[in-house]
């Protein structure tokens, strides 16, 4: 009998399309079922400010935030024009989901900071006036609630973002462009995405269709449940949108409904990024943890015996694979919960019992001491921020917060800005910029060198004595 030679070509090929349609997540055959089930629970938000300074883009951080980070463009066509004179009234637009029957919506601080009035549209074309309960300009959430005078609601379900993988198909609904109750879908691209827009970024990205109006909507997974809050986009981008963990929105929220604002713990230590050449240094087999590189006089971690040169490995039970993660960590535990943290200390690990303070302004749990000076949080760009922003590999930090009534802010210092140099010194990293800081001390000012969209200038930033 004569065997044929193809027989194992193509039994290996069945096999490899078998294999691979066993691991393939199909597409479903419609969003349909899942669009017409959700776009209740889903709000179009218009809001009213009425501008009081000359130009809009020194005054509104949120708005500036948008403008050098995004980009002129999507701040045209996201806000429909560039500076107004004084007294302009200005519309903007944005999304939220309703969380409960009693008319609780959740949305994005930059929706409805500042705004004067604010209308609630449902799907049905009912419409609401809205008043803000609560929020968070740290992580972008804000709670605002409309009475819903008897009428139905239908409230969202909360998913688990941590449960969310890289693959999975989402949904978005918004109110992109003034085009209410749009419909996209695409699937969750990256985890734990920074992209310089606050202490606590932590973003997921995805690629369903997000424009401006989107911010504030909701993310769906498969199930209908809410996984994320659609926050931003990377201007000139295609497939490039950002959303808040809807886990990390649930801590937000409930304290933004039981008392208007957010209270977090303060561990009291300046911290930095461990590099393969430093966990060398420190005697760790690979680059994980923070290093602390200043402990803040009086603070909860120097009460708790942490010292500078200490490499924190787990806190309150969580390993901390990346410095990053510290200052969401901590900012997640209450003021005065007593917390075990896990050190390597010249070789040796050791575990700390600390008690947790609470922090104030606009101070980070990794960056106590700068924000009291100068009403700023800065944070170490990520490769791709600096990629975006046309940075070398050696220069700059970013501005994710802005105390409006701080040295910095008054200033001029504005959030998105590039940190260059301090006081001519080029200021690569967190430590040297402490350094610099620290060498001021009994100055009258001090001076910043920052881009600020294609160009860069100085500013002389006064210190208090």
């Amino acid at each position: 009998m004569t065997r044929n030679p193809y027989v194992p070509g193509a039994i290996l090929a069945v096999a490899t399309f078998l294999a691979a349609a066993a691991w393939a997540t199909p597409a479903p055959e419609s969003f349909a079922p899942l669009a017409e089930k959700l776009q209740p629970s889903v709000v179009n938000i218009s809001t009213t400010s009425t501008t009081k300074h000359p130009r809009m883009q020194g005054n509104d951080p949120n708005q500036d935030r948008l403008r050098e980070f995004f980009g002129d463009e999507f701040f045209r066509q996201f806000f429909g024009g560039d500076a107004p004179h004084p007294g302009f009234k200005s519309q903007s637009l944005g999304s939220g989901f309703i969380l409960d029957r009693e008319g609780y919506v959740i949305t994005n601080n930059h929706v409805v900071e500042n705004a004067d009035e604010i209308l609630v549209r449902l799907s049905d074309e009912r419409e609401f006036k809205a008043q803000v309960v609560g929020k968070d300009p740290k992580t972008d959430l804000a709670l605002i609630r409309f009475d819903p005078k008897g009428e139905t609601l239908h409230p969202v379900a909360l998913g688990d973002s941590d449960a969310v993988k890289i693959g999975d198909w989402v949904v978005a609904i918004g109110n992109p462009f003034g085009y209410g109750h749009t419909v996209t879908a695409g699937i969750v691209s990256a985890k734990g995405r920074l992209i310089g827009a606050g202490p606590y970024d932590n973003f997921l990205q995805t690629d369903a269709a997000i424009n401006p109006g989107n911010s504030g909507g909701p993310l769906f997974d498969m199930q209908g449940r809410v996984v994320g809050i659609n926050s931003a986009i990377v201007a000139g981008g295609t497939g490039i949108g950002f959303a808040i963990p809807v886990n990390l929105a649930k801590e937000v929220v409930s304290q933004l409904k039981e008392k208007g604002t957010v209270t977090r713990g303060w561990l009291g230590v300046m911290i930095q990024e461990v590099s393969p050449e430093l966990a060398k240094q420190f005697g760790l087999e690979e680059a994980r943890g923070a290093l602390v590189a200043e402990v803040a006089s009086g603070g909860p971690a120097e009460k708790g015996g942490l010292q500078r040169g200490d490499v924190i490995l787990t806190f309150d039970g969580v390993a901390v694979d990346k410095m990053n993660q510290l200052p969401r960590l901590v900012a997640q535990r209450e003021p005065g919960k007593k917390v075990e943290v896990g050190v390597l200390r010249r070789g040796e690990e050791k575990t700390l019992s600390v008690a947790l303070g609470e922090l104030k302004g606009e101070a980070v749990a990794g960056e106590p001491g700068t924000a009291e000076a100068l009403g700023l949080t800065v944070q170490e760009l990520t490769p791709a921020l600096r990629k975006q922003l046309d940075l070398g590999p050696d220069g700059g930090l970013i501005v994710a917060g802005v105390e409006a009534d701080g040295a910095g802010g008054k200033a001029g210092l504005r959030r998105g800005d590039v940190l260059l140099e301090v006081n001519q010194t080029p200021v690569p990293d967190l430590a040297s910029y402490r350094k610099v800081l620290a060498d001021a001390k009994g100055k009258d000012s001090v001076l910043f060198l920052i881009k600020r969209g294609e160009g860069s200038r100085y500013l002389v930033v006064p210190l208090g004595k």
